[in-house]
């Protein structure tokens, strides 16, 4: 109606008193005006409003594939979708945990499991009433990896593109590319140093994944080490203390960058990691292992500096690595939003951003790898 009429959507939007934003929300059906908005909209178009708006009873609905938890009978569960190539995935939001759990918006409601997959253990074909219109979830970002800032990239997306979301499942690295292979997610971040070489990413990359079909964007350079205290009670210097009676280690899931490190450095050490107490106790992120010793649950992990600083802790560097961001070629020839995302982590706000947080080094962000 508004291009029959000759308008541009910055005119239309002076005449009834909104910003453009806001009247591209509107034609995009993720917001739906107020009576009056909509009686001057109507004006404006010489129209009625019921020429330009009507309420499904039921709204859209959609059938996709759960992954992870699968809904409890009677119970809502809330979810992220992503398409992924051909795929159309769901994750229940409260897989992000205790806070983003309460900060990400959902794209659907589950309302029920499909028939011929309820005794699927690993996905579920679920029945899905959209929050949000069908073409806004295929403009989602969805990466696995283990570094919280993307949550912050995907703000500064925000900013240029009104429904370019950009989720980031806390994953280790090998778990990262395996969702990527299996059109989980549209980009895996990695830190996987080769113990031969010193090398970030790139042989285990050429070992694992078929260079002809991927590419790497570089984001970061991080150190990567010792977490403990502020005050650094037990006196933990070196990978040795670890061994020491009272020393309480809190540990990454094997496959992530933080584990391999570790292993890597008790090896070089001769300690076994069954005389390490706390060996066998795992969490899914450099945030989680900042938060446990902060909370006092361990005295001592290893994660980057990033997460060290957030909790007001101490941070004993062990090594440098690169943070990479790996994704299909068709992916990101296809995606309507992608090439938005390393817009935004190039941008010099976003840079600064980052820079403040700490423990990044930015000199070679947006860098493209081959393999």
């Amino acid at each position: 109606m508004r291009k029959a009429k000759g308008f541009s959507q910055i005119k239309l939007a002076n005449r009834v008193g909104l910003t453009r934003q806001a009247m591209h929300a509107i034609e995009q059906n993720q917001y739906l005006p107020n009576t009056s908005m909509a009686l001057q909209l109507a004006r404006a178009l010489e129209c009625t409003v019921e020429d330009l708006f009507s309420l499904s009873p039921d709204g859209q609905k959609m059938e996709v594939e759960l992954l992870g938890a699968r809904p409890v009978k009677g119970q809502p569960l809330r979810v992220n979708i992503s398409q992924v190539g051909t795929r159309v995935v769901a994750r229940p939001l409260s897989q992000l945990g205790d806070m983003l759990n309460y900060v990400v918006p959902a794209d659907g409601i589950v309302t029920g499991t499909h028939p011929h997959t309820k005794n699927n253990r690993h996905a579920s074909q679920v029945h899905v009433n959209l929050l949000h219109d069908h073409e806004h979830i295929k403009q989602n970002i969805v990466i696995a990896g283990c570094d919280p800032s993307l949550f912050l990239a995907g703000e500064h997306v925000r900013h240029h593109h009104a429904f370019a979301g950009v989720t980031n499942w806390t994953m280790g690295s090998t778990k990262a590319l395996k969702a990527l292979l299996q059109n989980e997610v549209h980009m895996a971040g990695v830190h996987l140093v080769d113990a031969q070489s010193g090398e970030s990413n790139l042989p285990y990359l050429k070992q694992h994944v078929r260079g002809s079909d991927f590419v790497g964007i570089r984001f970061a350079s991080w150190a990567q080490g010792f977490i403990v205290r502020s005050d650094n009670p037990k006196y933990i210097r070196s990978v040795d203390d670890l061994a020491k009676r009272g020393i309480q280690l809190v540990n990454r899931e094997t496959g992530s960058g933080a584990r391999t490190l570790l292993d890597a450095v008790l090896k070089k050490s001769g300690i076994p990691g069954k005389q390490v107490k706390g060996y066998e106790h795992e969490v899914p992120s450099h945030l989680e292992v900042a938060r446990h010793i902060r909370d006092g649950l361990a005295d001592v992990g290893i994660g980057v500096e990033s997460a060290a600083r957030q909790y007001g802790l101490r941070f004993i560097p062990l090594r440098e690595e690169q943070y990479d961001l790996i994704l299909r070629k068709d992916i990101l020839a296809s995606h309507p939003t992608i090439s938005r995302l390393f817009d935004a982590i190039v941008s010099r706000p976003f840079r600064q951003e980052l820079l403040a947080l700490g423990g990044y080094d930015l000199s070679e962000i947006g860098k493209s790898l081959n393999w």
